[in-house]
């Protein structure tokens, strides 16, 4: 049986934007067990790059 993939408007991102695109990037078997063991890996993820990337904004400016 398939696996299902779930809809972006079920995810926790504003409605307005839609999860249309993947990244993929390697990291250690530990970041990935750390990851993996959180309740939500995929938010903590989106969450995490989107902090890194408002941070690195602000240096910017």
């Amino acid at each position: 049986m398939a696996k299902a993939k779930g809809k972006p408007e079920n995810f926790g991102n504003q409605p307005s934007k839609e999860l249309t695109e993947q990244l993929n990037f390697r990291v250690t078997k530990e970041m990935k067990e750390e990851v993996k063991a959180k309740d939500d890996p995929p938010e903590f993820c989106r969450q995490a790059i989107q902090k890194a990337l408002d941070e690195d904004k602000e240096k910017s400016t």
